[in-house]
């Protein structure tokens, strides 16, 4: 644990005074200048480069020519008037960053109703399901990062406080916010060892650390790798990991539609495979057919957008899938004795109510892993590949008590399946200490939320 970095609540009253926000710059000088116009030209270069497939893309497309034109910063909302609430941007690059925010969106409309909370993201899939779990907020898509294009959307947008989920810098982001005085946290901060050494390499460079106000860490592992970062202790706080906040912790069902275009039948237990990623669905098909082909076998993929070719591949290997979207329009009747492919956005979390065992993608493969917290809050057995370096606290804090099972590679998949549901006993223990292993890690954005406000980031009414 690097030397005084607070891990108590930052209102203790023993806290130790803290730094203002950083509202101006703090690296000015020709130096700079001259590096961000170096920056800014070979944006330039990128986007001549890159116009013609965007114009082809955007012609063909037209969710990615919406998508392109508000990275452009185009159809952002007006500017706030003198009496409008404050805007404070929360910003989640994509899926998982974005449900992450939940809590500490519903702390500040619930706690601070004088404040306009805006949400931006980047992916596609991020977009749909912002725009579908926050209805009442202003969903925006973060700029690309030309300093022009970013004093435009922070001019229109006006914040008086950044705060980016886990870890999405872009250096004229930082420099444009510093310089127009709008102060930038960090929150539920976290990042890979790989990253962190590629950061190290060029910190002197670009983007620049000191450039954020507050780091909210995960724990003490990512807090010494940001104080290498930032060499800035008194702006580093231990909060918690806020994605087990945005988890309801608790055996639940799954809604009555995907009950009964996906569930099994009587004695057909389920097996679902989250958020996975090629060749995942192909290895859990396989696996299915030869070692548990008595399950109904649920595959979702981390992007919809795979669903087509997931189901192509499929039924080259001998298959026959389902897509919820086909069995939704009536065009198929649901057989449980079919691989169902779930094509859409925002049902994983009432798949995994259907689900017996689960397994997390992602892990199989050298992609870093999924959430795994989703599945064990909802109390189902969980098992992932070897490969979860972006989540490695998570499956540690699981692991420890036996929650969930970590395979050393692909050739175990199909014996683990067939052992797990065969021992009930087993099942039920994983989903009860699953549970407690969750619940005890809620709390981070209400001490997330403490720490904005402690430091002067978020303006609250006097």
């Amino acid at each position: 644990m690097p030397p005084g970095v607070e891990t108590s609540s930052p209102t203790d009253p023993g806290a130790r005074a803290v730094p203002p926000p950083i509202r101006s710059d703090p690296n000015p000088g020709w130096m700079r200048m001259a590096l961000h116009a170096v920056y800014d030209g070979v944006w330039v270069l990128a986007i001549v480069g890159a116009s013609p497939w965007w114009l082809w893309r955007c012609a063909r497309d037209e969710e990615f020519r919406r998508m392109a034109l508000a990275r452009l910063t185009f159809g952002l909302p007006a500017a706030p008037r003198p009496d409008d609430r404050l805007r404070v941007l929360i910003h989640g690059v994509s899926v998982g960053e974005v449900k992450a925010a939940g809590p500490l969106v519903r702390l500040i409309e619930r706690e601070h109703p004088d404040l306009e909370v805006v949400i931006s993201t980047t992916t596609l899939t991020g977009h749909a399901l912002a725009r579908r779990l926050y209805p009442d907020q202003e969903v925006v898509r973060f700029p690309l990062d030309p300093s022009w294009l970013v004093r435009r959307f922070l001019r229109r947008l006006s914040p008086a406080c950044v705060v980016l989920i886990e870890l999405e810098i872009w250096p004229n982001f930082l420099r444009s916010a510093n310089r127009l005085g709008i102060p930038v946290a960090v929150a539920n901060g976290r990042i890979t060892s790989e990253s962190h050494r590629h950061y190290l390499s060029f910190r002197r460079l670009l983007p620049q650390f000191n450039r954020i106000s507050l780091y909210c860490v995960q724990d003490e592992r990512y807090a010494r790798r940001f104080l290498q970062l930032s060499r800035d202790e008194s702006r580093l706080v231990v909060t918690g990991n806020v994605k087990a906040d945005a988890l309801e912790v608790g055996l639940r069902e799954a809604p009555e539609e995907l009950a009964r275009l996906l569930g099994g039948e009587e004695g057909r237990p389920v097996v679902v495979g989250g958020s996975t990623h090629e060749p995942e669905e192909t290895l859990l098909a396989e696996a299915w057919r030869e070692w548990i082909p008595q399950a109904r076998l649920i595959l979702v993929p981390r992007h919809p957008g795979r669903a087509e070719v997931v189901a192509k591949a499929l039924a080259a290997a001998g298959g026959s899938p389902q897509l919820l979207t086909d069995l939704r329009a009536g065009r198929e009747r649901p057989d449980p004795r079919r691989v169902a492919v779930v094509d859409t956005i925002g049902d994983l979390e009432g798949v995994y109510g259907l689900a017996d065992l689960v397994f997390v993608g992602g892990s199989l493969v050298p992609h870093g892993g999924q959430n795994m917290l989703e599945p064990a809050a909802a109390g189902r057995a969980t098992l992932y590949g070897p490969h979860v370096e972006n989540f490695r606290e998570e499956a540690e804090l699981l692991e420890r008590d036996g929650a969930s099972v970590r395979l050393e590679g692909p050739e175990g998949l199909g014996a683990t399946l067939r052992d797990l549901l065969g021992d009930e006993q087993r099942r039920a223990r994983m989903s009860r200490t699953g549970m407690a292993a969750v619940a005890s890690q809620t709390g981070a954005s209400r001490r997330t939320l403490e720490a904005l406000l402690e430091r002067g980031l978020i303006p609250v009414a006097p």
